[in-house]
């Protein structure tokens, strides 16, 4: 999973080399005031690095605050709200730019018009992310199973009597940890997919839009970005961050996924800043490379929202036990998703 991640980040990182060349449709000049856009891109670069870290950090602040621990109800709320969030980012925020890069009147007819690819690659991008999720946790699955079988195997021979179990209804035996220690170790491996694969669908989201940032010249359209992308990244680390938590990370490998999802965007903006020059997003190969990591994007991030997090804590027993708990997390889930969809008018 980690060489997955590693070899997705080096593709992101060469999309600005990709989306400079074959400029056939004239680049958007209309109000180019480029020395007062770059105060404004630096200003963009610190406020949205200091709201992604923060939304980020809130769920692990359980351990001094007990009433956003993953076992109070209060966790399901916020994960609810940042699920919405997500949700929202994929639907609302990705997608239609997806199906307005693959449908540019700069592509070809043929076969760009004559074909939805927008839907279709955000359909395998769902369809990818299932197989991931799937085959990464039979794998570690079947690694976990035989570390606690060899494990028990060792405990056995140093010490029979205290770990082997007879179970006479079955004319069998098993052995006393068995039974537990798998099954934890399944919820918590397939936690740490879920963070893992929901950050990579972040990232890619992340970079396009700091690029895309970085490399306008016009103060009218990054201005207002900067406030809805600061509410964006931050309602979206609350999503990653609760993930986090659930996931149990080493402190270590925790901070790690905190600070790379905080930079990412920022670095998409320096980026952008960097290659403003020779960039055009009206080229056919930006639209084109831009367009299916969009749809990649969205269908990633959709799957995750709906499958991973949603359906995942709709269906826990704490939430199933109380219809109080149910209208407050379905409220919580509305309010994030309408909210998120509102930003959509300015970003």
């Amino acid at each position: 999973m980690n060489k997955l991640f590693l070899f997705f980040l080096i593709s992101i990182l060469l999309l600005p080399v990709l989306t400079h060349a074959e400029c056939s449709c004239d680049a958007d000049q209309e109000d180019f005031k480029g020395s007062r856009a770059i105060p404004l891109k630096l200003a963009a670069m610190f406020s949205i690095l200091v709201a992604g870290f923060l939304g980020v950090c809130i769920p692990t602040l359980g351990k001094w605050i007990p009433a956003i621990r993953p076992e109070n109800i209060n966790f399901f709320i916020i994960k609810a709200f940042a699920a919405g969030v997500i949700l929202a980012t994929g639907f609302i925020h990705i997608l239609p730019d997806a199906f307005e890069n693959l449908t540019s009147p700069c592509l070809n007819q043929s076969p760009w018009q004559d074909f939805p690819f927008a839907g279709f690659f955000a359909m395998v991008a769902a369809i990818g992310t299932l197989i991931i999720d799937t085959v990464a946790t039979g794998y570690y699955n079947r690694t976990l199973n035989g570390k606690v079988v060899q494990e028990l195997i060792q405990a056995d021979e140093e010490d029979p009597s205290q770990l082997h179990v007879h179970t006479h209804a079955t004319h069998g035996h098993a052995h006393g940890i068995a039974s537990s220690a798998p099954q934890d170790g399944q919820d918590l491996l397939r936690r740490r997919v879920i963070s893992q694969v929901l950050e990579m669908g972040i990232v890619v989201h992340s970079v396009i839009i700091g690029i895309s940032l970085g490399a306008s010249d016009s103060p009218s359209t990054i201005k207002p970005l900067v406030i809805a992308l600061s509410f964006h990244q931050c309602f979206e680390g609350m999503g990653l961050g609760g993930c986090l938590v659930q996931a149990q990370f080493k402190i270590r490998e925790m901070i790690t996924m905190i600070i790379f999802f905080s930079l990412t965007l920022p670095a998409g903006i320096a980026i952008g800043i960097g290659i403003s020059s020779v960039y055009n997003e009206n080229s056919p190969t930006a639209l084109i490379v831009e367009g299916i990591l969009n749809s990649g994007a969205a269908g990633i991030l959709i799957y995750m929202a709906l499958v991973d997090l949603l359906a995942a804590d709709f269906m826990n027993p704490m939430v199933q036990k109380n219809v109080c708990v149910q209208i407050k997390i379905n409220i919580s889930l509305l309010v994030g998703a309408g909210f998120m969809s509102l930003l959509a008018k300015w970003a």
